[in-house]
Order: structure tokens, then sequence, then C-alpha cells
């Protein structure tokens, strides 16, 4: 019995490269206002919508495939304290030189994410929450490589806002970083298919291996909105003003399950800028693969993000149970 593990890591691969649909909520801790980022989620629990969120890439692929997604996502919170998200993507893959309409085109498998705040701490800016990512095999394209079965996150999220640094240091105080440590359990440890072999064209039997991966990643953020509301107002426009430079890191490494020695981490290093509003943000970034096995060139990303908690906070934008309501944006506007 022979093992492609080649074929069952490729959409692990891609997985690197492709945003988590958890980036599900901004968070306002003290004077910190914590948005919602793209290619990890942030430790926020709120009533938000992205859409949509439009990436495109070359895979780690021999030759390279191009991929572009489509994404959505819907949060809701239960409580105030406790959200459950749920979202999709739609995948268009195709080879270069291609014709155009050829290709492989469908929907990833439905995500939904449980997500509970576990402690908060305004005066030195600190949260933190955990989650369960579920991924639901089964609801989508096999041409797109999503996978038959089911996957389990559990996964840990922090963000630490450098608010509470001393007078000498005030310029580093807009400075906040965000975190996530998760673990993809999938729901088979392996699959086993019929194939035929190239070379003698006698039939054979496949096993495809599913490993455990370590998903994490984090945020490093100079906050202009913060810089403005708690530290100085140098007289910027208010547009500049709205402005929050960023560096995600997103990777994938696999710890478990992995019979081979060609796994490694993989995943991203993502410059860019998110501009608030007072009702939406848009984020751009680039998509700068690690190694070879995570893309064969830079790629790209943007999103458009409402806060359905200050577009309608008596209705859709309310807890289910409660009504804690989110306190005003510190840089101004609600």
């Amino acid at each position: 019995m022979s093992s492609h593990l080649l074929r069952a890591a490729l959409p692990g691969l891609a997985i690197a490269l492709v945003p988590p649909t958890g980036s599900i909520a901004h968070e306002i801790v003290g004077n910190r206002f914590f948005p919602a980022t793209l290619g990890t989620d942030d430790p926020g629990v709120n009533d938000e919508l992205s859409l949509p969120t439009v990436s495109a890439f070359k895979t780690g692929d021999d030759p390279s495939i191009k991929q572009r997604d489509f994404s959505g996502e819907f949060s809701k919170r239960i409580t105030e304290a406790f959200a459950v998200s749920f979202g999709s993507t739609y995948t268009h893959l195709g080879a270069p030189g291609w014709p155009t309409g050829m290709g492989a085109s469908g929907f990833q498998n439905l995500e939904t994410a449980f997500k509970y705040r576990l402690f908060k701490d305004p005066a030195h800016e600190f949260v933190m929450s955990v989650g369960l990512g579920v991924e639901w095999g089964r609801t989508s394209a096999q041409s797109v490589g999503a996978e038959q079965f089911n996957t389990y996150t559990p996964t840990l999220y922090f963000g630490k806002g450098f608010g509470d640094l001393p007078d000498t240091m005030s310029w580093l105080r807009p400075i906040a970083v965000t975190g996530q440590v998760g673990y993809a359990i999938p729901g088979k440890r392996s699959t086993t298919v019929l194939g035929i072999d190239p070379d003698t064209g006698e039939q054979r039997v496949d096993t495809e291996f599913h490993p455990r991966v370590l998903a994490w990643g984090g945020t490093v953020q100079y906050s202009m909105p913060y810089l403005k509301s708690a530290v100085v107002d140098l007289g910027l426009p208010d547009f500049i003003n709205r402005f929050i430079p960023l560096v995600e890191a997103t990777f994938q490494t696999p710890v478990g399950n992995t019979f081979t020695s060609a796994t490694g981490t993989t995943g991203t290093i993502n410059p860019g800028f998110i501009w608030v509003g007072n009702t939406f943000q848009i984020g751009v970034e680039a998509l700068i693969p690690i190694n070879r096995q995570s893309g064969s060139t830079v790629g790209a990303i943007a999103q458009l993000h409402f806060y359905l908690d200050d577009l309608d906070p008596r209705g859709i934008g309310k807890p289910i149970f409660g009504n804690a309501a989110q306190p005003a944006r510190p840089f101004g506007g609600n």
C-alpha cells in the first residue's frame, strides 16, 4: 500500500495562504481598539459581517496553480461574551497559460466558529478568548480540494496593547500585538482510494494520511486612531488618523500523523493596512509566502468588513441574550 501524502497535503498548503474564515470580530479594551484582521482572527467577540474578502495568489504546486477566493462571514453574539460565526468561500483554480474559462471552481467546506471571551483587562489593554472552529466535510466541491471529513480546531486568542508604557516611551503606546494558536484535528486519520499505477497500468490502493496541524500566527499593529486619541494629536487629516498599518503572519505546521519527511511549516507574511470608518473598515494586504511550498509569487488580499453592532445596535447588532452595548470607539465617532 503506497502513501500519497502530497495529494492529501495540497489543501493544507492552500489553507496556509488563504486567510481562515475566523476574522470575525473587533474588540475595544480600555482605550484600545483591536480591528478585525484579515489573515488571523483577533480576540474580539462582536456582531459583524465580512463581505467580501477577495484574495489571489499562486500555490506552491509544481506547476503553480492560480487561486482566487471570494468569501463571506457572519458573526452573531449569543451573549455579550459568546459568539457564533458562519462562513463560506468560493474558489477558482486555473493553471498559467490555460484558456480563459478553464479550471476548477466551487465552494469550499462550510465553516462554523464558536468563540468565548475569557478575560478582559482595560487598564493593561489585554484580552483573551478561546474558540472552536469546525470545517464541515462534504459541504463543498471536491474539485477545489475541499476535504470530505470534518476538521475541528480548538484555538486560543489574545490581544495586548502597549498603552500602559511609561511617558518616556509614549510613541510606542499605539503599538498592539494579537495572536492565535490552534490545533486542527481531522475527523479521519486517513483515506483509502483506488488508483492506477502510471507505469504498469495496474490498479493499486493508495492511502492519504490527514495530518494534525498547528495553526498559529499573529499581528503587529500601529494605530493612528490611538496615537491621536491617547498620545498626541499631530493635526493630521481625519483620513490619515483612521489608518492602522500592520504586519500579519499566518503559519501552519503539521505536528502529527504526517508519515513523511517532506512536511514543514508553510505560511505567509502579510504587510498592509486597515482603514477604520464609523460602521465599517477596509483592509488590504500583500501575501508573501515564506517558502516555495507556501506559494510561488506574492499574492494579495482585500476585505470589506461591517460592524453590525454599530450599524444596528438595537437589532441585529444586539446580543440575543442580554443588553450589552459596545463602548464608543475611542478615536471618535460612532
